[in-house]
């Protein structure tokens, strides 16, 4: 019988999991990861044109702020019900095995968190908290929700069947008379603590992720990116400094991205397909952490990690 070709995309994404093998890796994710939660995306290949609005725009005025929210209010109806798919699950499984040095993560959604990712920085926020502009007291979003319903009443009701969008807000262009309260301790506007398009990522933030990818051995580690198409700066820039250091770059992403000259490997997969494989083959394979010596079984002596992981040494000083 004669042997059948071997499909390209099935070569490419043995490739890819040969790249990770006996390797710890730096996640890097974005809104592709949450596409398989319901969540949608910006940039997917079916994803429609769109910008959310931004920073500036936020904080022109009384009208901006109640279009804002009183889509959001909406959005946040849904969003708040979205549970981690089998992507996040197999990355907090990972993270717990040691595979995982740190997680960095673009979305604001939280499902890496509650997957169970524990060691993980939320770049842009999480749009589950909100901060008061004034006085910077920072509340809950399930607080203001409950507010803003009472404020509103009738409001999810009359708008049940409009199109969520990827930023947690929805398809509404008529948002006059929706009421926006002000922050309870001082009166001053209340904002989603994410970061907004024209609005800096806190600086210590970014500290924290550029010493994670300056900590990797190229040797021995790997940035993973994860559903994002790397087109704005703020995630982009730690895959420019992981190539400046010689650290291999692979990316999982369905469609191109602005890092793929600078990856090692590119793979147009769904993530959720691909870090299940990635779990179950650790398994498969008896990779074992050890957590006390950050070693894992079954990988060979030379692509051990050079000592634990550093959240591990950083723990272990602090005490």
């Amino acid at each position: 019988m004669t042997a059948q070709p071997v499909p390209p995309q099935t070569t490419a994404l043995d490739e890819a999991l040969g790249l990770l093998a006996g390797r710890r890796f730096l996640a890097l994710t974005g809104a592709g990861v949450s596409t398989d939660s319901g969540i949608p995306d910006y940039r997917g290949p079916n994803s429609p044109a769109r910008m959310p609005m931004t920073f500036s725009e936020f904080v022109s005025g009384p009208e901006a702020q109640q279009r804002y929210w009183g889509r959001s209010h909406l959005g946040w109806s849904r969003m708040r019900r979205a549970e981690p798919n089998g992507g996040h699950r197999a990355l907090a499984t990972l993270e717990a095995a040691g595979r995982v040095r740190m997680l960095i993560t673009q979305n604001v959604d939280g499902l890496h968190e509650a997957a169970g990712s524990r060691v993980m920085c939320a770049l842009h926020g999480r749009i589950a908290d909100v901060i008061c502009l004034e006085c910077r007291r920072q509340t809950s979003r399930s607080a203001l929700h409950a507010r803003l319903a009472e404020l509103n009443p009738g409001w999810a009701d009359r708008h049940a069947d409009v199109a969520v969008r990827p930023d947690g807000d929805v398809e509404l262009t008529d948002t006059a008379g929706f009421v926006v309260p002000g922050c309870e301790s001082c009166g001053g506007v209340l904002k989603p603590d994410v970061v907004f398009f024209g609005e800096n990522v806190p600086k210590p933030r970014v500290e924290r992720c550029y010493a994670a990818v300056d900590a990797l051995s190229p040797d021995t580690e790997v940035l993973l990116v994860l559903g994002s198409s790397l087109t704005v700066m703020s995630g982009f820039r730690f895959v420019r400094r992981a190539a400046k250091l010689g650290v291999p770059v692979l990316i999982v992403n369905r469609g191109s991205t602005r890092g793929d000259d600078l990856a090692t490997l590119s793979l147009s997969c769904g993530t959720t397909e691909f870090l299940t494989r990635l779990a179950s083959g650790d398994v498969a394979t008896g990779r074992e952490h050890h957590a006390e010596t950050g070693q894992h079984r079954g990988v060979p002596e030379e692509h051990q990690p050079a000592g634990p992981p550093r959240e591990v040494v950083e723990e272990a000083a602090a005490r």
